[in-house]
């Protein structure tokens, strides 16, 4: 061989070397190098309807201007990841390489929610409520909810199924299933009710579902949490006495006429176990999903002689309250004319 063959053969191998090495190293690049650049973590969320595309898109627009999917493509088709994917929300941060998140997303390691749950009217609110924050479609969770023997199971009635929810912020992931979901709302519930709330309880004669349907009727009568145990303490001196409720809110809950502004005397001869201008006592259940304000308003109530209240003339969402009914009674002709001077009168 030639000196000048083995030039030609030396300077090849070079080439070949060369080449392989640009080809290695702009693989090590795609793959490992940082191609996500978000200023700060975000999240992409893959529900059971994205397929490979759908998933690249979202992708896209985390990368940035200077990043680059062509590594991530490359690991997802050679792990056959079109056909496994796992819905989920999942982080992306900043200097995140394309086999960080690939790792993440074919192995369903989610980044966890906070799911929070507020005061809500009715079992409708709440399932929409859950849906906007969770890939659960609202449907799911009320056919459940609205479901006599699936309540029953859970050890509720549908009267009674409001005391369940315990509104507060819960991390959960964002694929929860429904049944998954009501089953931790349940172990939350078991857990807010220990011991001390419970002796709570039993010192005020009711039941924790009895306490949670007081609640809903405070909560619905003041959303000023100052004054919700004095409101509480009222209904547990009338409860006490044998004395009726006599509760506008259960008079609107009865009627199913939430935007009522003005409760008329014909309106409480509305016939319904609900309407405490007519029976005695507590309602069979929550009058809403009442807020954990609420319920420990009921727990630690007011201790007062106040048996009558009515709404503040001047409308700051407060009350008068009174011992007497005489003096119950001038509070409420002040306000029936600051009614009558806005031209309310339904």
């Amino acid at each position: 061989m030639t000196r000048k063959t083995k030039r030609i053969l030396w300077i090849s191998l070079a080439v070949i070397l060369l080449a392989g090495a640009a080809v290695a190293g702009y693989g090590y690049h795609l793959i490992f190098a940082p191609q996500f650049h978000p200023k700060e973590t975000v999240y992409i969320y893959i529900d059971r309807e994205d397929d490979a595309d759908s998933v690249y898109h979202k992708l896209r627009s985390t990368v940035g201007e200077t990043g680059n999917l062509k590594g991530f493509y490359w690991l997802a088709g050679n792990k056959d990841y079109p056909r496994n994917i796992r819905p989920g929300r999942y982080a992306i941060r900043p200097g995140d390489n394309a086999l960080d998140v690939y790792r993440r997303l074919s192995r369903g390691s989610q980044e966890p929610i906070n799911l929070t749950i507020n005061s809500v009217r009715t079992t409708g609110d709440l399932a929409r409520q859950l849906s906007r924050q969770l890939m659960i479609d609202s449907t799911e969770i009320a056919s459940r909810l609205n479901d006599p023997q699936y309540i029953a199971r859970l050890g509720y009635t549908p009267e009674t199924l409001p005391a369940l929810v315990i509104p507060e912020t819960y991390q959960v992931y964002w694929t929860i299933p429904a049944d998954d979901l009501i089953a931790r709302l349940r172990k939350e519930n078991e857990r807010f009710w220990n011991a001390d709330r419970l002796a709570k309880a039993q010192a005020i004669h009711l039941t924790p579902e009895e306490v949670v349907t007081l609640a809903s009727i405070v909560e619905e009568e003041t959303k000023n949490m100052a004054e919700m145990p004095t409101v509480a303490g009222l209904y547990l001196n009338r409860l006490r006495r044998g004395m009726k409720l006599e509760a506008d809110p259960t008079v609107k809950y009865a009627m199913q006429d939430f935007g009522l502004r003005r409760v008329l005397n014909r309106h409480l001869e509305t016939e319904s176990p609900y309407n405490t201008y007519r029976n005695t006592g507590l309602p069979p259940g929550p009058i809403r999903y009442p807020s954990k304000q609420a319920i420990e308003s009921v727990l630690n109530y007011q201790q007062h002689k106040y048996l009558f209240m009515c709404a503040k003339e001047d409308f700051s969402g407060t009350h008068n309250f009174a011992r007497t009914l005489a003096e119950h009674n001038r509070n409420s002709e002040r306000y029936r004319r600051a009614l009558n001077e806005r031209k309310i009168f339904n």
